[in-house]
């Protein structure tokens, strides 16, 4: 099984709040202790352009992740010139997919925090039971 892309964390905070305001939340928000990486097996964080901020990569590298953040096209950019490449941001565009199929996420009905925190766990797991491959 890969772990590419399966929501580990969470965090919620309001529509007009900047992403990069909640890195931190997000990666303490994870409750599976995480193995210690390593130079061979380092642990990535793909994220969006809405992160590109010195402060966020300082963030990343202070929890041990290996930070992966392009700017706007430079992705795509690198990968005209190398088709070898593999993309990364991909794997975030995937994830807010699987997390849009869920209706109580898509659209917010719950006026309450808690209430919208539990689908949004509940909708983690079952993609992630998904991945793992136990539905058949």
């Amino acid at each position: 099984m890969e772990a590419e892309g399966i929501p580990i964390g969470v965090a919620v905070e309001g529509a007009n709040r900047n992403d990069m305001k909640m890195v931190n939340a997000t990666i303490e928000s994870i409750p599976v202790e995480r193995p210690k990486p390593t130079p061979t097996k380092k642990q990535g964080m793909c994220m969006d352009k809405g992160y590109d901020y010195d402060e966020v990569r300082e963030i990343i590298k202070e929890f041990g992740f290996t930070a992966h953040i392009h700017k706007r096209g430079e992705e795509g950019q690198k990968l005209k010139r190398d088709a070898r490449t593999k993309a990364r941001r991909w794997v975030v565009e995937r994830t807010h997919s699987w997390m849009n199929r869920f209706r109580g996420i898509l659209i917010r009905w719950n006026k309450k925090v808690g209430n919208y925190i539990g689908m949004l766990h509940f909708a983690f797991a079952l993609i992630v039971h998904k991945k793992m491959g136990l539905f058949g």
